[in-house]
């Protein structure tokens, strides 16, 4: 929910995600199927809210969350709903984007929506003020990095390494990008890939799709248990 790529490469899409967290919230479930809104959707759960930041659904669909809007926002007392069940609604429903258009998030926390859908891609944002949705070239490859745990000029830096490597890795591989968001800066452990802030705020866990025609295969590695969980899928 911190750190997301997008690559298309010569029509395999590969979405990969990096989850930071407080060490003490309770750790996630494995990506497992679920019954949302009459739609099976596969996500992995956090424990604590309920919600997720990463979620597939049976169309091939994707959904990563992550915190924060533009810039860092001031945090409130209280919130509505958890911005991971804000996913859910989203992916439950027919179409993500014109749900979006629809949904009510006064209350809730800032965020940013990187959006798979109809093999077009979305950028969705929420400040607290309005919502925006800003289309994307799904011929290009892309990077975020959350906002409230990142400085613009951090993020740009990782962003420089991304394309950097991608320059390298001119017909990169699913594995290849795992590895970088797993190794790159290894030893920054304050703004690298896999982050370790005092032993407080870590990289808990990375999530891969790869979309290749019909075919969804999604991997979960658990940074904290050393464990790894695959699934594969077809579309609808």
């Amino acid at each position: 929910m911190c750190t997301v790529s997008f690559v298309n490469n010569n029509g395999k899409i590969i979405i990969t995600s990096n989850r930071d967290e407080k060490v003490l919230r309770p750790v996630a479930i494995e990506p497992m199927a679920y019954w949302i809104q009459n739609k099976k959707v596969i996500f992995p759960k956090d424990n604590k809210a309920g919600g997720t930041w990463y979620a597939i659904d049976e169309h091939s669909n994707v959904l990563v969350l992550l915190n924060g809007a533009e810039e860092k926002h001031t945090l409130k007392a209280g919130y509505r709903k958890s911005r991971g069940l804000i996913v859910l609604d989203l992916i439950g429903s027919n179409s993500p984007l014109e749900a979006w258009q629809n949904i009510d998030l006064e209350q809730i926390e800032p965020f940013t929506l990187v959006l798979f859908e109809n093999q077009k891609l979305y950028q969705l944002r929420w400040n607290e003020v309005v919502k925006s949705s800003l289309a994307l070239d799904v011929n290009q490859s892309y990077i975020w990095s959350s906002s409230t745990l990142y400085s613009k000029d951090i993020r740009e830096k990782r962003a420089h390494w991304f394309h950097t490597f991608l320059d390298t890795k001119p017909g990169v591989s699913e594995e290849e990008l795992f590895n970088f968001h797993r190794y790159t800066e290894a030893d920054n452990t304050e703004h690298g890939l896999v982050i370790n802030r005092n032993e407080i705020l870590k990289t808990l866990s990375i999530t891969q799709t790869v979309i290749e025609k019909n075919k969804v295969s999604i991997h979960y590695n658990d940074l904290i248990a050393e464990k790894d969980f695959s699934n594969v899928f077809l579309s609808l």
